[in-house]
Parts: C-alpha cells; structure tokens; sequence
C-alpha cells in the first residue's frame, strides 16, 4: 500500500508527558529485565545440588518462567524505543503500515502503538493463519 506523504505532528506539550511516561516505564523494565536473570538457575548458575526429580523440574519450571517473562519485556522495550524514535522523527500517530493517523484513543491506551486498528487486524490475521 502506498503511504501518505502527509506529516502530522503532535504539539510538543502534548508528547513531553509521554516522552517521560516512556522513559520512566523503560527504566522499569530494564530492572525488572535484570532481576529475572537474576532469578534464572540456569543464568546465574546457582542450581541446586539436589538431582532429585522435583528438583530439577522445579529449576526448570523457574528457567522456563523467568525466560518467557525475560523475553516479553525484551519485547515492551523493543517497543517504547521504536515509539521513542517515532516521536523523535514525527512519525508518532501514523500507521507504519498504511501511512493513516492512528486513533488517538488507540494511543491512549497502548502508546506504543505502531498500527491503526485496521493494519493491526490485518496483521494479526496473517500470524494467526
């Protein structure tokens, strides 16, 4: 699809808050991120010396946890620093796939939001198929 070569830019007093509501959320996930490696058997190498079956299943099960969790905030970081960029170039608003301003009730509640509600749709169509 083609997009739009139109430019629309938020007021800078508008974006301030949001800047700020990003970074702060980045610093968070960023310590949470190094707590869970902390918290991970197999990262810190504190796994215990019990080889009994409960034991390993329960390192396991904490590995298995901390790694998705671990992987998940990768992803909400990936997110706020692309949506850092948008806000920086003024492209913060507009679809990345269709080039149309996403609806501002969508970016209240995901902020990093990088789809209108259509292209999103549409690609969680495709992931699913």
């Amino acid at each position: 699809m083609e997009k739009d070569s139109k430019k629309i830019f938020f007021p800078a007093q508008l974006l301030k808050p949001l800047v700020a509501y990003l970074k702060g959320e980045q610093k968070k996930l960023k310590e949470t991120k190094k707590e869970l490696k902390e918290v991970d058997p197999f990262v810190t190498g504190n796994r215990d010396a019990d080889n009994s079956v409960d034991s390993d299943v329960a390192e396991n099960v904490e590995h298995d946890r901390a790694f998705a969790m671990r992987r998940q905030v990768a992803k909400s970081l990936i997110a706020i620093r692309k949506t850092l960029t948008r806000i920086k170039v003024g492209k913060y608003g507009i679809c990345s796939e269709c080039g149309k301003m996403i609806d501002t009730d969508r970016l209240a509640v995901s902020p990093t939001a990088e789809y209108c509600m259509e292209c999103a749709k549409k690609a969680e169509k495709k992931t699913i198929e």
